[in-house]
């Protein structure tokens, strides 16, 4: 890891209700440059709200998250903040990369159209240098030789990996994973996992939402615990996994390890 310690992504009070639901609670979260942080937590407790607040697909109720210097979605204005047109906070965002759980490839475009389009579109870049790049990001997944298939025609690891590759294509300084081999054959999730771990290795700072605790164990800076929509655990991997001191922490590891 290539970890420094100035905090990268600086989550401050993160509250978010749906209706009479809070879904998030006061989430206070660092993750440092370089850092692979993994969530845990049992179905409902926001961890996927919280990573969608994170590039601003969820308007946060309270609270800010901040990406390097810039505050996402707002701008801090005389002492309020201000929330920013949609164009600029899509400019945001092209520096935050997300996998979902369902690979949201477009199946109309090959594999090399669908990692060409929003750098051309939203960067500017070249046609033939966006390609070029997607074909050196598909080497680097293990699907070099794809490029002109459609998504139907891969497997859902394939898909996924497609995925991960065209959220590397607009250079993110932040990847946002959530529960990306959930979708997937249990004979598929390594492979997947693999490419995420060789991102890590690489210094990609990644927030992670899982259940593959292997995963969680072999390549995580910081395992945080989410219940009821707080951080109720976090710590290095050994401590929160090995040895967790809150009772919904030990049941939920209980239950999956």
């Amino acid at each position: 890891m290539t970890a420094t310690d100035a905090p990268l992504v600086r989550i401050r009070g993160l509250r978010k209700s749906f209706g009479a639901h809070q879904v998030l609670d006061g989430v206070d979260l660092d993750v440092r440059r370089g850092e692979v942080t993994v969530v845990l937590g049992p179905s409902g407790s926001g961890k996927s709200t919280l990573l969608r607040s994170v590039n601003h697909l969820e308007r946060p109720d309270a609270g800010f998250v901040q990406v390097g210097e810039e505050i996402i979605g707002y701008r801090y204005q005389d002492g309020r903040l201000h929330e920013l047109a949609h164009r600029a906070i899509t400019r945001q965002r092209a520096r935050v990369g997300m996998v979902f759980q369902q690979f949201n490839l477009f199946p109309h475009l090959t594999v090399l159209d669908n990692l060409v389009e929003a750098p051309v579109a939203v960067h500017g870049v070249p046609k033939k240098q966006a390609a070029a790049r997607a074909r050196a990001l598909l080497e680097r997944v293990g699907l070099a030789g794809r490029e002109g298939a459609y998504p139907r025609q891969l497997s859902g690891g394939q898909q996924q990996r497609v995925a991960i590759a065209r959220a590397l294509a607009m250079e993110p300084e932040l990847l946002l994973f959530d529960e990306p081999t959930s979708a997937l054959d249990p004979e598929l999730v390594g492979e997947v996992l693999a490419v995420m771990k060789d991102l890590a290795d690489g210094g990609m700072t990644m927030i992670v939402v899982t259940h593959e605790i292997g995963f969680a164990r072999e390549v995580a800076d910081t395992v945080v615990f989410l219940d009821g929509g707080r951080i109720i655990e976090s710590g290095p991997p050994g401590d929160v996994l090995d040895n967790p001191r809150h009772d919904r922490a030990r049941a939920f590891l209980a239950a999956v390890l």
